[in-house]
């Protein structure tokens, strides 16, 4: 199998906090990142996808079929936004952990239309900070 991963950013706020703890315990478990006025990322997305290479095109996805998925499902949803205001976090605080398995959960279902497999979305939230989901070998 052959894999290809593109890149992709955006721009994003969230609120690590969740309403059924008090605001002592949502600073205990998330420090300063569950202030109530947010804070935002320029979060960096790799989607990395697997399957047959297409014996005619010679490639497992076309990148400009993938960019528009990404684009359409992802980047248009979530960027310049307040993610604790998107219907996928209703019942999840987005934590980039988060935000990897709603990216997956989105995409996942296209990529499987077109023949391909979602091995991969990566979320790299700080400098210091990445999350991966889906197969991690």
């Amino acid at each position: 199998m052959i894999s290809v991963t593109r890149r992709y950013r955006f721009p994003a706020a969230h609120v690590l906090r969740r309403a059924d703890f008090s605001e002592e315990e949502n600073f205990r478990v998330y420090g300063r990142c569950a202030n109530p006025n947010g804070h935002g990322h320029d979060y960096a997305v790799e989607v990395t996808a697997t399957g047959p290479v297409d014996p005619i095109r010679g490639r497992v996805v076309e990148p400009a079929w993938l960019d528009g998925l990404v684009e359409r499902a992802l980047l248009r949803r979530f960027s310049h936004r307040l993610l604790n205001e998107d219907p996928a976090f209703a019942d999840e605080v987005p934590t980039a952990e988060n935000i990897a398995r709603v990216a997956h959960r989105l995409l996942a279902p296209a990529l499987a239309e077109r023949g391909a497999r979602l091995r991969r979305v990566r979320v790299r939230e700080t400098r210091n900070n990445v999350f991966d989901y889906g197969e991690l070998r």
